[in-house]
């Protein structure tokens, strides 16, 4: 089934969607401009309040290191004072209960009358009102009159009078005082025992008073809120001031941590001491910032240059001009003594840099020697001639090397070898420590006795070969026989090669610039005579013209392995785990440059699935940089969960707004435009919804085998703007595979399309039933030996969410139902095994729900899925978003979004074309 259905490019009028996850981070992909390399520091100024505040505090920045120190500290004294202020009261309070309770026993048993009332006939009768008069007026919990057996005569508590008393006892009959801390009744206790004398010294009763350290301590316990409330605010003000303080520390370290710190100082350090160009460095004032020893090669500049104005550093007066007024300058060419210097200079306040200017120094001597050199040849124009022409015609290093051996032989030499460093092959920096590889050979005879291709090579120091690769000048070696240096390098093959009739030498090492690339070894065996001063200079030439084209090689080399890398970096890493498609894809690059080709699998709600490819025309680190950023806008606009065609729209207004920016900055070619197919699959309802703007059709596999290109409206390549999309519904049978692909899979210069298009119908009929199968299968029969163009291609094969696993009720506009609703989906998750989830489930659809009846429209339904995770739906007809907010203390309502968006593990808003849908997720137990 097909259904077409046409919306208007522009963006809907309705509010997007308000898509909430959980714990999930921001990301913003950016791409450096080209020829700007990203600044850690710049980032970090790019950074919002509140991402650097996140910075501080993680603990990972220097600043967040010092504010958790410093609170850690400030805490620390705070919790140790209010403990020693703790123990300190309670020793106090120990010793207060002590001397209390001595001196009030001891006034109570010298007072008049107490020892005689120990010898009246009822001692209690006069005692006990004396006692409990003083326990009162003395704030003890009792006093104790007891004769010398511990018998009591009084006590608070009547009942216990006449009774043993409980405590030491022996000292104070001793004549002693006793204090002993006991725990009794009442709770723990400090009592003291003080005897009553006559006036012979004799002991004829006992004293005891006690008090509870809970009666003594009471007003210190009182005091200790207000002594924690002033620990507290003191904490908190000692938090403030260090917060500022990290504050400060934040904005001066750009939130980076010590390891990034010393890692970026470290690499650029490197960087300025190890380019073979001078970078200057001069602030707004004129004067020198940084200057790394190339520059100060180049320039002869003092060591205390640093620091001073440019103009006062004895520069020539054009290069002290130029560098002093900071304007722009594109390979200014300045005489500096005896150099040519190439001056390239930018300033840094165009993107929010501080105020100077950068500019860097090329030594550009060598190539005017060069020019000179070529011009006092004319007589040898033809052979430079067919060297310019035939060296160098592609960009790969060792076959430039063999043309360079090809060409010399035998119009220059009988026989050649070019030897190149490890590192030249790789596209690397050459490196005199490591060993060269014989890169290329020719000679008029296949029997030479010379080193074979391939061979590792390391020359001895005497050797002509080393000699030149030392000097970086030609060495040449008129006559063998006499060359003990080169004879060193290996006795027998040398042997062997004068045997052949080998007799002159001329090495020369491969120069671009100031790089050192390899050797170049030219041999004569036929002419007599040896090779004189006018063939070292043409050898020298020649080899001079290879060494651009063989460098020009290797930066190629290297800089498409960065595009690559780059290219596959900006691609998905993995695939999302999800249950609705079985999904197997390839991408092959381009054999020669790089281009804009990528896909990608973006899970949505509801257990819905997208399908992303496209193709940015163009190859290179500029389509490949264009790519990712296409990439990242698809992945943000999927987040709004629009439908394809007005996904597409937006797409095409962003590609737009790239082409104008790009063309007004000039600095590289405008972006022609881009194709891209969307696609979303839903489980549910087997339906799946397509869009495409200028990007080739999908392909559909049935289940039974027959293969098939629906009819989606092909809709404008995007950046064209002005053209509406459509989209095209498509109701996929369990077990369909949908094909998707970018155009160098079935276009390139040999075949058209249409032919593309049904030689990749027959791939898909022999594949087998699995992506994979099929990714193999559509690989083998359309691959090409070298493709022009990247290749991507997705396969994914569908599922259906059983009917077992979807529940779904239609809820009545009154509040009265939602208790219905909650019974409904108790039942379900019963029936699902899901008992665990029951109470935040009903929760969350209860608050959906009761908000649809409150706020929405007619009709009101509730669906919910069990896929990997617990998913809940409401659908009402209004297209009003909610929004999340914080209720006040004292509001009513205002708080059923911010309970949903707490016990869901994500939530979120889509509209389908009435209406709209409240969905949460919660992950299954």
């Amino acid at each position: 089934m097909v259904r077409l259905s046409g919306r208007s490019g522009a963006r809907s009028a309705r509010r997007p969607s308000d898509r909430r996850t959980r714990g999930a981070p921001d990301r913003v992909f950016g791409v450096p401009e080209r020829g700007i390399p990203r600044d850690p520091l710049a980032d970090g100024q790019r950074k919002g309040p509140l991402a650097r505040v996140r910075s501080a505090l993680s603990g990972r920045s220097v600043a967040g290191q010092v504010f958790l120190l410093q609170v850690v500290v400030v805490l620390l004294l705070v919790v140790a004072a209010v403990v020693a202020l703790v123990l300190q009261t309670r020793y106090d309070t120990t010793q207060e209960a002590r001397n209390r309770s001595v001196a009030v026993a001891e006034a109570f048993a010298n007072a008049p009358g107490t020892r005689e009332a120990l010898d009246s006939p009822d001692p209690t009768a006069i005692l006990q009102p004396r006692a409990e008069a003083a326990r009162e007026a003395t704030d003890v919990d009792f006093i104790v009159v007891m004769n010398t057996d511990g018998i009591r005569f009084t006590h608070p508590k009547p009942d216990r009078i006449g009774k043993k008393f409980v405590g030491t006892l022996d000292p104070a009959l001793a004549g002693k005082v006793v204090v002993e801390h006991i725990t009794g009744t009442i709770g723990p206790l400090v009592q003291a025992v003080v005897p009553i004398k006559d006036p012979d010294g004799k002991v004829v009763g006992l004293v005891s008073a006690g008090i509870t350290t809970k009666t003594v301590g009471g007003t210190a316990d009182r005091q200790l809120p207000l002594v924690l409330t002033a620990a507290a605010v003191a904490l908190a003000l000692s938090t403030a001031g260090t917060a500022l303080v990290s504050k400060r520390l934040l904005r001066q370290t750009h939130g980076l941590g010590p390891d990034e710190m010393t890692r970026m100082y470290e690499h650029h350090d490197a960087v300025l001491h190890a380019v073979r160009e001078g970078v200057i460095i001069v602030g707004d004032e004129g004067r020198l910032l940084l200057a790394n020893d190339e520059a100060h090669r180049l320039l002869d500049l003092p060591e205390d240059a640093e620091g001073r104005r440019v103009i006062d550093l004895g520069l020539a007066a054009d290069t002290a001009e130029l560098l002093d007024s900071g304007r722009m300058a594109t390979d200014e060419v300045h005489l500096v003594k005896d150099r040519l210097l190439a001056v390239n200079q930018r300033p840094t306040h165009l993107r929010g840099r501080p105020s100077g200017s950068v500019a860097t120094l090329r030594d550009s001597t060598e190539l005017r020697a060069l020019s000179g050199r070529a011009e006092e040849a004319r007589e040898r124009l033809n052979m430079l001639y067919d060297a310019g022409v035939g060296i160098g015609t592609s960009l790969d290093v060792t076959r430039t090397a063999e043309e360079l051996a090809e060409l010399a032989v035998p119009r220059f030499a009988d026989y050649a070898t070019v030897d190149l460093f490890d590192a030249v092959l790789a596209g690397g920096q050459p490196e005199a420590v490591t060993r060269l590889r014989r890169t290329a050979s020719s000679g008029i005879r296949k029997d030479a006795p010379l080193h074979p291709v391939g061979e590792h090579l390391r020359f001895v120091d005497s050797s002509p070969q080393a000699r030149a690769l030392t000097d970086g000048q030609a060495v040449v070696e008129p006559r063998l026989q006499k060359a003990l240096g080169w004879r060193a390098q290996d006795l027998e093959r040398s042997a062997q090669v004068m045997d052949f009739g080998i007799h002159s030498l001329i090495a020369v090492p491969l120069r671009a610039g100031s790089l050192v690339l390899g050797v170049v070894s030219f041999w004569r065996s036929q002419k007599g005579e040896p090779f004189d001063a006018d063939e070292v200079a043409l050898a020298e030439e020649l080899v001079a013209r290879a060494a651009v084209s063989i460098d020009n090689a290797r930066r190629y080399t290297r800089e498409h392995s960065m595009a690559v890398t780059l290219q596959r970096s900006l691609l998905p890493r993995r695939l999302p785990e999800q249950n609705a498609l079985d999904i197997a894809y390839r991408y092959l690059p381009a054999q020669a440059g790089v281009g804009g080709d990528w896909f990608d699998v973006l899970p949505l709600s509801g257990a819905r699935v997208a399908l992303v490819v496209g193709d940015v025309v163009g190859h290179g680190l500029h389509a490949a940089a264009t790519m990712g950023r296409l990439r990242t806008a698809v992945h943000n606009f999927s987040a709004l969960d629009l439908p394809p065609d007005e996904l597409l729209a937006l797409l095409d207004e962003l590609v737009a707004r790239i082409d104008q920016d790009e063309a007004e900055e000039g600095e590289s070619a405008p972006v022609a435009g881009a194709t891209c197919l969307y696609a979303i699959y839903d489980p549910v309802s087997r339906r799946c919804t397509i869009a495409r703007a200028g990007h080739p059709p999908p392909a559909l596999i049935r289940p039974d085998g027959t293969v098939e290109f629906p009819d989606v409206p092909a809709g404008p390549p995007l950046g064209l703007g002005g053209l509406p999309f459509e989209t095209a519904e498509l109701e996929l049978a369990q077990d369909s595979r949908l094909v998707l692909y970018t155009d160098g899979l079935v276009e390139d210069r040999e075949r058209d399309i249409d032919e593309g298009l049904e030689l990749l119908r027959a791939a898909l009929a022999r594949a087998g039933r699995s992506p994979e199968e099929t990714c193999q299968s559509v690989l083998e029969g359309r691959l090409p030996e070298r493709p022009s163009d990247d290749i991507a291609l997705l396969v994914a094969r569908t599922r259906a969410l059983g009917t077992d696993l979807v529940a779904e009720w239609q809820v009545p506009s009154d509040p009265a139902a939602v208790a219905q609703v909650r019974s409904d989906v108790t039942r379900t998750l019963e029936r699902w095994g899901l008992e665990d989830l029951s109470f935040t489930t009903e929760l969350i659809l209860s608050e959906l729900v009761t908000n649809a009846i409150r706020y929405g429209g007619d009709p009101i339904s509730v669906r919910m899925l069990r896929d990997r995770t617990l998913i809940c739906e409401v659908f009402d007809a209004s297209s009003t978003s909610p929004h999340l907010r914080y209720a006040a203390m004292t509001d009513e309502g205002g708080r059923g979004l911010f309970l949903v968006a707490q016990l869901a593990e994500r939530w979120g808003t889509r509209y389908p074309p009435t209406g709209k849908v409240i969905w949460a997720e919660q992950p299954l137990p």
